[in-house]
């Protein structure tokens, strides 16, 4: 699959300006964001990308900053070499974990080794939504339990769930070349018992309930699919959901309210959040 990527320059750099950026493009097929010295790198699948689109979607300043931006096409089989390039190196989460590339040679050692080649899916640990769920996961105890994780991209939350224990495991996404990253992530590390299927919520009908789902998307989509994911919950059992800003908790709290599951508490990092729900 070919993709565009689109390079941001932000003048200044104000790290506001590319969240707010990820955020409008994720909602427009955007499917990964890395900062570079002078902004933001997107990347969106060459199908999906429309120039005049992104015109009428980005504004000439942002909170102070002037945005100016160029794209090229980039063919799919130079991904590797694109993400070695640009910004993907070795990342800490919490005191025992470690996320590294397979070309990596220079790591440190930690108790949770994930190895992620991440291609065009989302989920290398850098993003905060990403780092905030592996936090969560870190934390969790989910030996023996089944795990379900939502919007999946590389993988690397039911990667973790596996490596601790958590069985069985299932990882959905609705982008293609998403699901076949993570099933080439689960095999780097020994993790094939994962399930990867391609689709969205309404493939979760017919499932047996589990015991946490960790779903990391984006507000709209938790808002418009939070009720499916509690018709696959057991009771007594956790949701998570990051991929939101802290200023849309209210509304995310108000949904699950609605559903009948109780907040519990939330992370954040920057502008960032994830929470957490029981059934």
């Amino acid at each position: 699959m070919d993709y565009i990527t689109v390079h941001f320059n932000l003048s200044p750099v104000n790290e506001t300006v590319s969240d707010v950026l990820a955020a409008l493009l994720a909602d427009s097929g955007y499917e990964s964001f890395s900062a570079c010295s002078d902004g933001l790198l997107a990347y969106v699948p060459a199908k999906l990308f429309s120039e005049q689109q992104l015109k009428e979607l980005v504004p000439d300043v942002l909170y102070g900053s002037g945005i100016t931006y160029s794209w090229e096409l980039v063919p799919g089989q130079d991904w590797n070499h694109e993400w070695e390039k640009h910004y993907f190196e070795p990342i800490v989460i919490g005191e025992d974990c470690v996320i590294h590339s397979s070309f990596h040679t220079d790591f440190p050692v930690a108790t949770w080794d994930i190895v992620i080649d991440p291609k065009m899916a989302f989920g290398t640990g850098h993003h905060e939504t990403t780092s905030l769920m592996l936090e969560y996961l870190l934390e969790d105890k989910v030996e023996g339990l089944s795990f379900l994780d939502m919007g999946c991209g590389t993988a690397v939350l039911a990667i973790l769930a596996a490596m601790k224990g958590a069985s069985p495991l299932l990882a959905i996404d609705i982008d293609e070349w998403a699901c076949e990253n993570a099933v080439e992530n689960c095999a780097l590390n020994g993790m094939s018992q994962v399930e990867v299927v391609k689709g969205d919520a309404a493939s979760l009908s017919g499932r047996a309930p589990f015991d946490r789902v960790y779903a990391n998307i984006n507000r709209n989509i938790l808002l418009a699919d939070m009720a499916a994911y509690k018709t696959v919950l057991k009771p007594g059992a956790t949701l998570f959901m990051s991929g939101f800003y802290v200023e849309d908790l209210p509304i995310i709290r108000e949904e699950a309210h609605r559903l009948g599951l109780s907040f519990v508490d939330f992370k954040q990092r920057n502008q960032w959040c994830a929470a957490r729900f029981t059934h």
